[in-house]
Protein backbone atom coordinates (compact mmCIF):
# COMPACT_ATOMS: atom_id res chain seq x y z
CA UNK A 1 0.00 0.00 0.00
CA UNK A 2 0.91 3.48 -0.89
CA UNK A 3 1.29 5.92 1.70
CA UNK A 4 -1.54 8.73 2.42
CA UNK A 5 -0.28 12.13 1.57
CA UNK A 6 -0.84 14.70 3.84
CA UNK A 7 -0.61 18.56 5.08
CA UNK A 8 -0.24 20.73 8.14
CA UNK A 9 -1.36 24.05 8.20
CA UNK A 10 0.12 25.49 11.07
CA UNK A 11 3.99 25.73 11.72
CA UNK A 12 4.42 26.29 15.68
CA UNK A 13 4.82 23.70 18.21
CA UNK A 14 2.11 21.44 17.62
CA UNK A 15 2.44 21.83 13.54
CA UNK A 16 5.85 21.10 13.82
CA UNK A 17 5.88 18.28 16.50
CA UNK A 18 3.14 16.43 14.53
CA UNK A 19 5.35 16.82 11.50
CA UNK A 20 8.38 15.38 13.08
CA UNK A 21 6.30 12.14 14.08
CA UNK A 22 4.96 12.03 11.13
CA UNK A 23 7.90 11.88 9.24
CA UNK A 24 10.06 9.73 11.81
CA UNK A 25 7.31 7.02 12.89
CA UNK A 26 4.25 6.78 10.02
CA UNK A 27 4.04 4.06 7.93
CA UNK A 28 0.89 5.02 6.84
CA UNK A 29 1.22 8.65 6.46
CA UNK A 30 3.54 10.88 4.41
CA UNK A 31 4.65 14.63 4.61
CA UNK A 32 3.58 16.06 1.55
CA UNK A 33 3.45 20.31 2.60
CA UNK A 34 4.17 22.26 5.61
CA UNK A 35 1.91 25.37 5.68
CA UNK A 36 2.97 28.65 7.70
CA UNK A 37 2.27 32.51 7.36
CA UNK A 38 5.65 33.76 8.75
CA UNK A 39 8.02 32.69 6.43
CA UNK A 40 11.17 33.20 9.01
CA UNK A 41 9.13 30.24 11.65
CA UNK A 42 11.36 27.69 12.70
CA UNK A 43 8.72 25.22 11.68
CA UNK A 44 8.80 25.87 7.85
CA UNK A 45 12.97 26.83 8.27
CA UNK A 46 13.12 22.56 9.44
CA UNK A 47 10.68 21.29 6.66
CA UNK A 48 12.61 22.65 4.07
CA UNK A 49 15.63 20.95 5.80
CA UNK A 50 13.56 17.64 6.44
CA UNK A 51 12.77 18.13 2.36
CA UNK A 52 8.91 19.20 3.08
CA UNK A 53 7.38 21.08 0.52
CA UNK A 54 6.58 24.82 1.94
CA UNK A 55 4.42 27.52 1.62
CA UNK A 56 4.53 30.62 4.06
CA UNK A 57 0.48 32.13 2.09
CA UNK A 58 -1.19 30.05 4.66
CA UNK A 59 -4.52 27.97 3.50
CA UNK A 60 -4.85 29.99 -0.12
CA UNK A 61 -1.10 28.81 -0.47
CA UNK A 62 -1.46 25.41 -0.43
CA UNK A 63 -4.46 25.42 -2.27
CA UNK A 64 -2.30 27.13 -5.21
CA UNK A 65 0.47 24.38 -4.67
CA UNK A 66 0.78 21.35 -7.78
CA UNK A 67 0.84 19.16 -4.60
CA UNK A 68 -2.55 19.63 -3.07
CA UNK A 69 -4.03 18.00 -5.43
CA UNK A 70 -2.60 14.80 -4.70
CA UNK A 71 -3.02 15.29 -0.21
CA UNK A 72 -6.16 13.55 1.05
CA UNK A 73 -5.72 14.64 5.21
CA UNK A 74 -5.21 18.01 6.12
CA UNK A 75 -4.45 19.16 9.65
CA UNK A 76 -5.38 22.13 11.04
CA UNK A 77 -2.80 22.93 14.16
CA UNK A 78 -3.67 26.80 13.97
CA UNK A 79 -6.20 28.97 16.11
CA UNK A 80 -9.94 27.75 16.45
CA UNK A 81 -10.74 31.61 14.87
CA UNK A 82 -8.16 30.73 11.85
CA UNK A 83 -9.81 27.52 11.44
CA UNK A 84 -13.37 28.47 10.67
CA UNK A 85 -11.86 30.06 7.36
CA UNK A 86 -9.44 27.44 6.70
CA UNK A 87 -11.88 24.89 6.17
CA UNK A 88 -14.06 26.87 4.67
CA UNK A 89 -11.37 27.13 2.09
CA UNK A 90 -11.01 23.51 1.72
CA UNK A 91 -14.63 22.00 2.38
CA UNK A 92 -14.83 23.57 -1.29
CA UNK A 93 -12.56 20.71 -2.76
CA UNK A 94 -13.92 16.61 -2.98
CA UNK A 95 -12.02 13.58 -0.55
CA UNK A 96 -10.66 16.05 1.99
CA UNK A 97 -9.99 15.28 5.21
CA UNK A 98 -9.64 18.16 7.48
CA UNK A 99 -8.15 17.14 11.16
CA UNK A 100 -8.81 20.05 13.46
CA UNK A 101 -6.32 20.39 16.46
CA UNK A 102 -7.88 23.45 17.73
CA UNK A 103 -10.74 24.00 19.72
CA UNK A 104 -13.13 24.95 17.02
CA UNK A 105 -15.41 22.30 16.87
CA UNK A 106 -16.79 22.31 13.97
CA UNK A 107 -16.63 18.92 13.23
CA UNK A 108 -17.49 16.09 15.58
CA UNK A 109 -15.19 15.56 18.79
CA UNK A 110 -12.47 12.56 18.19
CA UNK A 111 -11.18 10.52 21.54
CA UNK A 112 -9.39 8.22 19.95
CA UNK A 113 -10.00 5.18 22.54
CA UNK A 114 -13.34 6.12 22.71
CA UNK A 115 -15.55 7.22 19.72
CA UNK A 116 -13.36 5.85 16.61
CA UNK A 117 -16.50 6.02 15.09
CA UNK A 118 -16.76 9.47 14.99
CA UNK A 119 -14.66 9.70 11.88
CA UNK A 120 -17.15 8.14 9.65
CA UNK A 121 -18.97 9.87 6.83
CA UNK A 122 -17.64 13.37 8.13
CA UNK A 123 -14.89 15.52 6.54
CA UNK A 124 -13.62 17.25 9.75
CA UNK A 125 -12.90 16.30 12.95
CA UNK A 126 -12.30 18.07 16.17
CA UNK A 127 -9.47 16.50 18.54
CA UNK A 128 -10.85 18.70 21.33
CA UNK A 129 -8.00 20.18 23.48
CA UNK A 130 -5.31 18.27 25.12
CA UNK A 131 -6.61 18.49 28.30
CA UNK A 132 -9.64 16.86 26.32
CA UNK A 133 -7.30 14.38 25.14
CA UNK A 134 -5.84 13.41 28.13
CA UNK A 135 -8.91 13.48 30.77
CA UNK A 136 -12.28 12.48 29.01
CA UNK A 137 -11.00 8.60 28.41
CA UNK A 138 -11.15 8.72 32.79
CA UNK A 139 -14.53 10.25 32.24
CA UNK A 140 -15.33 7.46 29.31
CA UNK A 141 -14.23 5.02 32.29
CA UNK A 142 -15.87 5.70 35.02
CA UNK A 143 -19.17 5.90 32.68
CA UNK A 144 -19.20 2.64 31.00
CA UNK A 145 -19.56 1.37 34.33
CA UNK A 146 -22.00 3.93 35.76
CA UNK A 147 -23.95 6.27 35.10
CA UNK A 148 -21.91 9.78 35.35
CA UNK A 149 -23.90 12.69 36.74
CA UNK A 150 -20.96 15.37 36.61
CA UNK A 151 -17.54 15.43 35.85
CA UNK A 152 -14.66 17.91 36.23
CA UNK A 153 -10.91 17.95 35.10
CA UNK A 154 -7.92 20.33 35.42
CA UNK A 155 -5.23 20.30 33.56
CA UNK A 156 -2.18 22.14 34.38
CA UNK A 157 0.30 22.70 31.81
CA UNK A 158 4.14 24.52 31.81
CA UNK A 159 3.74 27.59 31.00
CA UNK A 160 6.71 27.47 28.48
CA UNK A 161 4.35 24.73 26.77
CA UNK A 162 1.79 27.08 25.76
CA UNK A 163 2.23 29.06 23.13
CA UNK A 164 0.78 32.03 21.15
CA UNK A 165 -1.99 29.65 19.48
CA UNK A 166 -3.21 28.05 23.08
CA UNK A 167 -3.21 31.40 25.24
CA UNK A 168 -5.54 32.47 22.50
CA UNK A 169 -7.76 29.79 22.64
CA UNK A 170 -8.19 29.48 26.41
CA UNK A 171 -11.76 30.12 26.31
CA UNK A 172 -12.54 28.24 23.86
CA UNK A 173 -10.30 25.19 25.66
CA UNK A 174 -12.79 25.37 28.48
CA UNK A 175 -16.22 25.68 26.23
CA UNK A 176 -15.59 22.80 24.28
CA UNK A 177 -13.80 20.62 26.36
CA UNK A 178 -17.09 20.89 29.09
CA UNK A 179 -18.93 20.17 25.81
CA UNK A 180 -17.00 17.12 25.02
CA UNK A 181 -16.99 15.75 28.70
CA UNK A 182 -20.66 15.63 28.30
CA UNK A 183 -20.88 14.36 24.55
CA UNK A 184 -18.00 11.69 24.20
CA UNK A 185 -17.22 11.32 28.15
CA UNK A 186 -20.87 10.69 29.22
CA UNK A 187 -21.30 13.10 32.04
CA UNK A 188 -24.83 14.55 32.25
CA UNK A 189 -23.09 17.63 33.22
CA UNK A 190 -19.32 18.71 32.38
CA UNK A 191 -16.97 21.79 33.28
CA UNK A 192 -13.07 22.33 32.37
CA UNK A 193 -10.44 24.47 34.08
CA UNK A 194 -7.05 25.03 32.99
CA UNK A 195 -3.88 26.15 34.75
CA UNK A 196 -0.89 27.47 32.78
CA UNK A 197 2.02 26.98 35.84
CA UNK A 198 5.03 29.06 35.81
CA UNK A 199 7.22 27.04 37.95
CA UNK A 200 10.33 26.45 37.00
CA UNK A 201 12.13 24.56 36.41
CA UNK A 202 8.67 23.39 34.03
CA UNK A 203 6.71 21.05 35.45
CA UNK A 204 5.25 17.96 33.60
CA UNK A 205 1.42 17.91 32.44
CA UNK A 206 -0.83 16.57 35.53
CA UNK A 207 -4.69 16.59 35.33
CA UNK A 208 -7.18 15.56 37.91
CA UNK A 209 -10.43 14.02 37.04
CA UNK A 210 -13.62 14.01 39.48
CA UNK A 211 -16.69 12.44 38.50
CA UNK A 212 -19.89 12.32 40.81
CA UNK A 213 -21.58 8.89 39.17
CA UNK A 214 -24.52 6.70 40.77
CA UNK A 215 -22.66 4.08 43.22
CA UNK A 216 -21.15 1.46 41.46
CA UNK A 217 -18.74 -1.92 42.11
CA UNK A 218 -15.24 0.44 43.01
CA UNK A 219 -13.00 -2.78 41.49
CA UNK A 220 -15.20 -2.64 38.34
CA UNK A 221 -14.09 1.11 37.99
CA UNK A 222 -10.14 0.66 38.63
CA UNK A 223 -10.47 -1.82 36.11
CA UNK A 224 -12.33 0.19 33.40
CA UNK A 225 -9.77 3.18 34.47
CA UNK A 226 -6.60 0.65 33.56
CA UNK A 227 -8.10 -0.70 30.82
CA UNK A 228 -8.06 2.66 29.01
CA UNK A 229 -5.09 3.82 30.48
CA UNK A 230 -3.74 1.11 28.22
CA UNK A 231 -5.04 2.04 25.18
CA UNK A 232 -4.33 5.85 25.50
CA UNK A 233 -0.39 4.46 25.87
CA UNK A 234 -0.40 2.84 23.04
CA UNK A 235 0.02 5.85 21.30
CA UNK A 236 1.11 8.16 24.33
CA UNK A 237 3.79 5.99 26.44
CA UNK A 238 4.19 8.41 28.39
CA UNK A 239 0.19 8.62 29.67
CA UNK A 240 0.03 7.25 33.25
CA UNK A 241 -1.96 7.51 35.96
CA UNK A 242 -0.04 9.05 39.05
CA UNK A 243 -1.79 7.84 42.27
CA UNK A 244 -4.33 5.29 42.79
CA UNK A 245 -7.83 5.85 42.07
CA UNK A 246 -9.58 7.44 44.79
CA UNK A 247 -13.15 6.99 45.80
CA UNK A 248 -15.70 8.74 48.03
CA UNK A 249 -19.22 7.97 48.93
CA UNK A 250 -21.64 10.84 49.19
CA UNK A 251 -24.52 9.72 51.29
CA UNK A 252 -28.32 10.10 50.21
CA UNK A 253 -28.61 12.70 53.29
CA UNK A 254 -25.23 14.21 52.52
CA UNK A 255 -26.03 15.43 48.77
CA UNK A 256 -23.89 17.85 46.62
CA UNK A 257 -25.60 20.74 44.80
CA UNK A 258 -24.84 20.51 41.16
CA UNK A 259 -25.58 23.47 38.49
CA UNK A 260 -28.04 22.57 36.26
CA UNK A 261 -28.94 19.23 37.86
CA UNK A 262 -29.73 19.76 41.53
CA UNK A 263 -28.87 17.57 43.96
CA UNK A 264 -27.22 14.40 43.58
CA UNK A 265 -25.46 11.61 45.74
CA UNK A 266 -23.43 8.92 44.81
CA UNK A 267 -19.64 7.83 44.14
CA UNK A 268 -17.09 10.57 43.40
CA UNK A 269 -14.35 8.95 41.61
CA UNK A 270 -10.67 11.11 41.56
CA UNK A 271 -8.28 10.22 39.24
CA UNK A 272 -4.61 11.81 38.74
CA UNK A 273 -2.75 11.67 35.57
CA UNK A 274 0.48 12.83 34.21
CA UNK A 275 1.63 13.37 30.80
CA UNK A 276 5.28 13.06 29.66
CA UNK A 277 6.03 14.30 26.36
CA UNK A 278 8.03 12.50 23.78
CA UNK A 279 10.67 14.75 23.38
CA UNK A 280 10.29 14.80 19.73
CA UNK A 281 10.68 18.50 18.95
CA UNK A 282 9.69 19.86 22.75
CA UNK A 283 11.26 18.96 25.85
CA UNK A 284 9.79 16.10 27.75
CA UNK A 285 7.54 18.84 29.76
CA UNK A 286 5.07 19.24 26.77
CA UNK A 287 2.72 16.77 27.55
CA UNK A 288 0.05 19.09 26.75
CA UNK A 289 1.15 18.90 23.29
CA UNK A 290 2.49 15.37 22.54
CA UNK A 291 -0.77 14.08 23.15
CA UNK A 292 -2.46 16.39 20.82
CA UNK A 293 -0.17 15.38 18.18
CA UNK A 294 -0.51 11.89 18.91
CA UNK A 295 -3.97 11.10 19.20
CA UNK A 296 -4.13 13.34 15.34
CA UNK A 297 -1.76 11.02 14.00
CA UNK A 298 -3.47 8.11 15.26
CA UNK A 299 -6.69 9.38 13.99
CA UNK A 300 -5.41 10.05 10.81
CA UNK A 301 -3.43 7.00 10.32
CA UNK A 302 -7.06 5.37 10.98
CA UNK A 303 -8.98 7.87 8.61
CA UNK A 304 -6.12 6.80 6.28
CA UNK A 305 -6.56 3.03 6.49
CA UNK A 306 -10.62 3.34 6.41
CA UNK A 307 -10.78 5.97 3.82
CA UNK A 308 -7.87 6.41 1.63
CA UNK A 309 -5.29 3.37 1.11
CA UNK A 310 -5.64 0.96 -1.68
CA UNK A 311 -3.92 -2.20 -2.57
Amino acid sequence: MGKVKCAIIGSGNIGTDLMIKILRYSDILEMSVMVGIDPTSDGLARAKRMDVATTHEGVDGLIAMEEFKEIAIIFDATSAKAHLYNYDRIKAFPNKQMIDLTPAAVGPYLIPPVNSSAIEDVDNVNMVTCGGQATIPMVAAVSRVAKVYYGEIVASIASKSAGPGTRANIDEFTETTSDAIEKVGGAERGKAIIVLNPAEPPLIMRDTVLTLSEQADKDAIRKSIADMAAEVQKYVPGYRLHQEVQFDDIPEDKPVFIEGLGYRHGLKTMVLLEVEGAGHYLPAYAGNLDIMTSAAKATAEKIALMKYQTA
